[in-house]
């Protein structure tokens, strides 16, 4: 039996079908943001749909392997195909392969963690990364986001913008990862303005504590959309390491924008 769609003035007959599709994107981006596996109660928490409707959608996501669930099936995170998905916007980014010869390049000549990322509304986006052997071992951020204003690779690609275009791609609240994130506008204001006179972002445990990163916008499109950071311990960040690895950054970045402005990457 086929159900009848009421119209109201205005709305098309594709506005239910496009609310399913925000709400399952929603879930997905929800249980990719999680670190651990989340329950329907727990989902329902973070994204308020109702429980009938979030059911469903579980049950058709995790049909299509979108999804999957623990041992018990009562707990849920994201599936093979939400990989295959990922993985496949990875390897059709024309500027990744000179990332990657970019970022294997820098991290020998500097010994640190290198990073590339991208712009993607208020967050930061990473596409790749290159860890040292020696580091310990932390979970892989590429494909991960946060927030663009805590983070170096953020304040150099907002720093790219005018501060009107800044206020209008933040949120009213600059949430806190530390004790030393910058939640102040003004303060972010005047940070930015240092990024933009200088020409690199350098930020200490305002993402993550015990860390410091320096970062610089790969300026081939205008406005940069992308950036190139080297993330090292703080104890490790003195005066003359930070001078030494800012200007290995800054000549990487560099040479990595005009590489891909020759090859007509845009």
């Amino acid at each position: 039996m086929v159900r009848s769609m009421s119209r109201t003035p205005g709305a098309g007959i594709e506005s239910s079908p496009v609310k399913s599709a925000e709400r399952t994107v929603r879930i997905l981006e929800t249980l990719a943001e999680s670190p651990e596996r989340l329950t329907l109660a727990q989902l329902q928490e973070l994204t308020g749909y109702p429980r009938s409707s979030l059911h469903a959608l579980v049950r058709t996501l995790r049909e299509l392997k979108w999804i999957e669930a623990d041992a018990s099936g009562s707990a849920f995170g994201v599936g093979p195909h939400a990989l295959l998905s990922g993985t496949a916007y990875l390897d059709r980014d024309p500027a990744l392969g000179y990332a990657y010869e970019a970022l294997e390049d820098l991290r020998a000549e500097i010994g640190f963690t290198v990073h590339y990322a991208r712009l993607d509304d208020d967050q930061v986006l990473y596409m790749a990364s290159r860890e040292v052997r020696d580091e310990v071992h932390r979970i892989s951020r590429v494909g991960r986001r946060l927030p663009a204003h805590l983070t170096a690779l953020g304040q150099a690609l907002l720093a790219e913008l005018t501060a009107d275009e800044v206020d209008r791609l933040l949120p009213e609240r600059l949430e806190a990862h530390t004790p030393r994130t910058i939640t102040e506008r003004s303060e972010l204001h005047a940070e930015l303005d240092r990024v933009r006179s200088r020409g690199w972002a350098l930020e200490r445990e305002q993402g993550t504590e015990g860390i410091a990163c320096v970062a610089v916008a790969v300026d081939y499109r205008i406005p940069a959309t992308d950036a190139i950071s080297c993330s090292m311990p703080i104890g490790s960040a003195d005066g003359e390491t930070v001078e030494r690895v800012t200007g290995a950054v800054v000549e990487h970045g560099r040479a990595l924008a005009t590489a891909l402005r020759r090859a007509g990457v845009r």
